[in-house]
């Protein structure tokens, strides 16, 4: 058996994290997850889903924990098979440019792995006759996908790379990323807030709020402990509201154990929130109707018209 195998994929202790501005990104977060695991991030924007991932992918210092990646610090060695793919990359203006695709993907080593690469091509129907500048965000996202997943890896860790994937493309992938983890040692951690196709494709799920860790474990055991409590407990004004949201659903209930999860997380915010949110009504008339800057004008009356 070999060392990858042997050794957890995600060993973190007491981790965390501030900000420059000292706000608390993290706070003392634990995971201990398998090789072969694919893992499922679960939480609401701004929960810090984001900031884990890039630790564990060495991007970002934190100086209070322990972050260890099948046995190595990612950040402080240079842990190979370690993948992070994030939004921002197809905001950035160099692959918006006039460049062809063969180009990027050369650029990465696309002859080393013709049989992979191939096979991502087909998979993400990505074209090679495309040009960077000329292609919808959908396609450029399909384009860094493939350049991504081109050389083997260990460790993947996926930050909202599948939103602008259409429901084929995006089932295909996820097929392609589950046999990863069952054919080699290596392990997937996914940040998504769509949850549609993905009842049975987590080993196990993690939930984040507020930058602490709420549970994490296998998936039929949390699932499993979800329907339990949600056929003993007694029905609430919340709990009403959240059968409501399951109902018109209908959907898996991996779907509705993340609704739950949302939902509570959003009205423990809003219960920890010291300064409530400000409402329309309590908007004055001035800042209503004053201050546009030119780009507002524009809008307004380009709007209106």
């Amino acid at each position: 058996m070999s060392e990858l195998t042997t050794t957890a994929a995600f060993d973190v202790k007491g981790l965390t994290y501030a900000f420059p501005d000292s706000t608390v990104g993290l706070q003392d977060v634990n995971i201990d997850l398998p090789s072969g695991s694919r893992t499922l991030l679960v939480g609401a924007n701004g929960a810090g889903k984001s900031t884990l991932l890039r630790i564990l992918a060495g991007k970002t210092l934190s100086k209070t924990g322990s972050v260890r990646i099948y046995g190595f610090d990612p950040f402080r060695t240079s842990v190979t098979g370690v993948t992070y793919l994030g939004t921002e990359w197809a905001a950035n203006p160099v692959v918006r440019h006039d460049m062809p695709v063969p180009v990027l993907l050369a650029s990465v080593g696309g002859d080393a792995f013709p049989d992979r690469r191939d096979q991502l091509l087909d998979i993400l129907d990505v074209d090679l006759r495309w040009h960077m500048h000329a292609v919808s965000d959908g396609e450029r996202r399909r384009v860094q996908l493939v350049m991504g997943l081109l050389r083997p890896w260990n460790i993947l860790m996926l930050d909202e790379v599948t939103v602008d994937l259409d429901v084929l493309v995006r089932a295909r992938l996820l097929s392609f990323l589950r046999t990863e983890t069952e054919s080699r040692p290596c392990a997937i951690l996914y940040a998504t807030h769509i949850f549609d196709g993905l009842a049975d494709w987590p080993s196990h799920l993690l939930h984040i709020h507020l930058g602490r860790i709420l549970s994490t474990g296998r998936t039929t055991d949390i699932i499993a402990k979800y329907l339990q409590e949600t056929a003993d407990q007694d029905v609430h004004h919340h709990d009403k509201q959240q059968q409501q949201l399951v109902k018109y659903n209908n959907n898996s209930a991996l779907l509705n154990l993340a609704l739950a999860w949302l939902s509570s997380d959003l009205a423990d915010r809003g219960a920890r929130e010291t300064v409530k949110k400000l409402k329309w009504e309590d908007v004055s008339p001035e800042d209503k109707q004053g201050g546009l800057s030119s780009f507002e004008e524009y809008f307004k009356f380009s709007r209106a018209r």
